[in-house]
């Protein structure tokens, strides 16, 4: 199984999870809300590296 299909099947697994306690709309809130607490957390440079990475994996 690659990173990729983990991850996914992680993401269902939590939104499974988090929608039986919160209900829809909050566990929809900290699936999406999460994420962006963690990027926005970052400072500028590994914000940098992150956007690096992420143009490497793509083929640019």
């Amino acid at each position: 199984m690659s990173k990729g299909a983990k991850i996914a099947v992680g993401a269902v697994v939590a939104a499974v999870v988090l929608y039986s306690l919160l209900g829809f709309w909050a566990g929809l809130a900290v699936l999406i809300g999460v994420p962006v607490v963690a990027y926005l957390l970052l400072d500028s440079s590994q914000k940098r590296r992150l956007r690096g990475m992420s143009r490497k994996q793509l083929g640019r």
